[in-house]
């Protein structure tokens, strides 16, 4: 097979959000963030701009650009990034051009043959939606490396992809090294109180109490409830100054911060969902979280706490079972295993238990299977899946859109990687909205539930109100 065009060009290191801030001109803009650096889970961010091409799905049906796709949402996705195929390249950081974009929670209507609850048929965001990538630049943390690697798509003749693929490098590389203001601007503080929530603290309790009489009952194990808090942005709100507020007073390795057209989505989400590198399997389940203290001995004791807490063990466990059920669909048998059981990780505002569960794909599995197989994430749906997500759909009575859905790319080469879009906002039509949630178990006090879900919420709103001269 002769070798794929590809053009990598190594450029001198720059700081990823910088990179980011340059591109948003050209439209689409997509930054992959590893705003908390991890030598395995957060060494490389991805910034790119001006996709080729648009896969989109809303209210069931497919589209391509614009035109209506008569295939299921993951045949056509499946198909579409097998046209665009490239050979992986050793030595570069692993997305090598690809798609790049979000499932919304709906999306998993899609993939189940018993549909949830009647749902709003306009939700806050489509089912889901990627831009196809042709260059991308890549930034190591751990070396402190930078590329752009372009590959030339759409172009089908090898001499003009080539080209192609020479063309779109440099021009991403002048585009790069222009001078543009990038500090944030001075922005309008939003205050707690000009947050709206869909639930009081007294109907949050009452949903607790649902959870745990339908758990009792036999009907489940655990079901994930969230409440949604939005606000009106004021004039002069820029979703991208917010982002980089966030990024600074939560970072977290899945971050992310996407346009998609008049929508701007911010994620400060540090949850891995499911990644495929090389046919292994990985997911990262969080469950069991623990607000930080600024007292040294106060946050060793909630770490503590939160490592010896059965509730919050028993809630992993449960999940943990739900993921390894999830990939051994699609995997080598006795090939999924739990490397790591409830290990501690400490982010800025919480500590939180999790679990690793991998697994060895079976031959002609690829990244779509993997989304079919187990989207959306147990973490944040319950046990058994589709009975609490018919639960968590009554009970919230709305759509969630990107909340407990995921940002991911898809790679050329065959690669995949995906966060659970959790601590996640979305800005349009000049409102800002989120959600943060906990699973329910037989033994959760309404209380204490309601209370983990500000703790969520916490380093969000701070973001919200300390924007004013924030930097980043």
């Amino acid at each position: 097979m002769p070798q794929d065009p590809i053009v990598a060009i190594e450029i001198a290191w720059m700081e990823p959000v910088e990179a980011a801030a340059r591109l948003r001109g050209l439209g689409h803009l997509v930054f992959l963030d590893s705003a908390m650096p991890h030598p395995v889970l957060g060494r490389t961010s991805y910034v790119a701009a001006d996709p080729f091409g648009r896969w989109l799905v809303e209210d069931g049906g497919v589209s391509w650009n614009g035109e209506a796709l008569d295939e299921t949402p993951l045949a056509s996705l499946a198909r579409l990034l097998r046209d665009f195929a490239v050979e992986d390249r050793p030595g570069l950081p692993p997305l090598q051009g690809g798609a790049i974009g979000y499932f919304a929670y709906e999306f998993g209507r899609l993939l189940d043959a018993q549909p949830l609850a009647a749902m709003p048929s306009q939700g806050p965001v489509p089912d889901a939606a990627f831009g196809f990538y042709d260059v991308v630049c890549s930034f190591d943390h751990v070396d402190r490396r930078a590329w752009i690697v372009s590959t030339g798509h759409p172009e089908r003749d090898p001499d003009r992809r080539a080209d192609r693929a020479r063309q779109r490098a440099s021009a991403m590389q002048v585009r790069l090294a222009a001078h543009v203001e990038t500090a944030p601007s001075r922005q309008p503080r939003i205050d707690r109180s000009a947050w709206r929530s869909s639930f009081t603290r007294e109907s949050y309790g009452a949903a607790v109490e649902r959870v745990i009489a339908a758990i009792l009952n036999g009907d489940l194990f655990q079901a994930n409830i969230a409440q949604c808090f939005s606000a009106d942005m004021p004039p002069g709100f820029d979703p991208w100054a917010f982002y980089r507020a966030l990024r600074t007073r939560n970072p977290a390795p899945f971050a992310a911060y996407l346009e998609d057209g008049s929508r701007a989505i911010a994620s400060s989400s540090p949850e891995r969902f499911i990644s495929l590198d090389a046919g292994q399997v990985e997911t990262r389940p969080i469950k069991g979280t623990a607000r930080r203290a600024s007292d040294a001995d106060e946050d060793r004791r909630r770490r503590e706490t939160l490592l010896a807490s059965i509730k919050d063990r028993a809630e992993n466990l449960m999940i943990v079972d739900l993921m390894r059920n999830d990939l051994s669909r699609l995997c080598v048998p006795h090939s999924v295993k739990t490397p790591v059981l409830c290990g501690l990780e400490t982010y800025a505002g919480v500590h939180h238990l999790v679990s690793v569960v991998t697994g060895t794909l079976r031959t002609g599995q690829g990244a779509t299977d993997v989304i079919a197989a187990t989207f959306p994430g147990g973490s944040i749906t319950g046990a058994p899946k589709i009975e609490a997500m018919r639960l968590i759909a009554e009970i919230e009575a709305q759509r969630r859109g990107l909340y407990c859905g995921s940002i991911a790319w898809f790679g050329f080469n065959g690669r995949l990687d995906s966060n659970i879009a959790i601590r996640t906002v979305t800005v349009q039509n000049g409102i800002a909205a989120f959600q943060a949630g906990g699973g329910i178990t037989a033994l959760s006090r309404p209380a204490e539930e309601y209370g983990e879900t500000l703790d969520k919420a916490a380093r969000i709103f701070e973001a919200f109100a300390d924007q004013d001269g924030a930097t980043a």
